[in-house]
């Protein structure tokens, strides 16, 4: 199973010129040509489940449509969309910002979907999606140091109680580095698949790691990758996984 979450930053692009005319204005530029570039990266990996972080949801940068959308029917997937903000957040009023949200794109056959919104932080959204053997959780965690660790309880407290192995994966914005989660990954017990540290963000002389798939030990990890690709200022995390049980007998069968 090809799991691929990528902060795609609603396909603004990235580089010095996204800072001008001023600081930022790449965020009000239309996204089409920069959006193909990403569509053809994400069918050339050849993914099962897809994770997008900051995604269009119709503004006029993507003339009205939804990039979530737009994706999935390129590579003939499903998708769950949200708004990354909470229904009486100040954000779903405002212009542009009340059509930012995140999604989880795949072919696989979905059991359960759940959205959930953190208490705290003005991004609040968790995307559950559950399948026939595992679950995965994707989250964009608050910008604000405080509110990033109240996140981290309240995420943890969601899937105290989930049975099936999981993957929890998205934009953590640790900018105080991975001794953020470590409290957090000893009371869940969940594991970092990028175990060389490797940095995601920013794409053009990375420094930071930001993205995280994170899961439960009874997950094996076959391959993991961080790719050195600037359509967004993060990078795109691949990451190949099976349920350890079935691959111990996949094993077992082989002999």
């Amino acid at each position: 199973m090809r799991f691929i979450v990528y902060n795609m930053r609603y396909g603004t692009g990235t580089g010095w010129r996204f800072h001008l005319p001023f600081p930022f204005s790449g965020y009000l530029r239309p996204t089409e040509r920069n959006l193909r570039r990403i569509i053809r990266l994400l069918k050339s990996l050849d993914p099962d489940i897809i994770g997008l972080v900051e995604v269009d949801n119709g503004s006029y940068r993507s003339n009205g449509f939804n990039q979530a959308s737009v994706i999935a029917t390129q590579l003939g997937f499903d998708h769950v969309y949200e708004s990354k903000y909470a229904e009486r957040s100040f954000a779903r009023h405002m212009p542009v910002m009340r059509e930012q949200g995140n999604a989880i794109l795949t072919n696989q056959r979905i059991t359960a979907q759940t959205c959930h919104y953190f208490k705290k932080g003005v991004k609040r959204l968790v995307i559950e999606l559950e399948f026939d053997d595992f679950a995965i959780f994707l989250v964009h965690l608050s910008l604000n140091f405080r509110h990033r660790q109240y996140q981290l309880g309240d995420l943890y407290a969601l899937f105290r109680d989930v049975k099936k192995p999981m993957i929890v994966a998205g934009d953590f914005n640790v900018f105080w580095g991975r001794r953020e989660l470590e409290l957090f990954l000893g009371a869940t017990h969940l594991l970092n698949a990028n175990t060389e540290g490797w940095p995601t963000f920013p794409s053009n002389a990375p420094k930071r790691q930001l993205d995280f798939v994170l899961h439960s030990p009874s997950i094996q990890v076959n391959y993991f990758d961080v790719l050195h690709v600037a359509f967004s200022d993060h990078m795109p995390l691949v990451c190949d996984f099976e349920i350890r049980e079935a691959a111990q007998a996949a094993a077992v069968h082989a002999h």
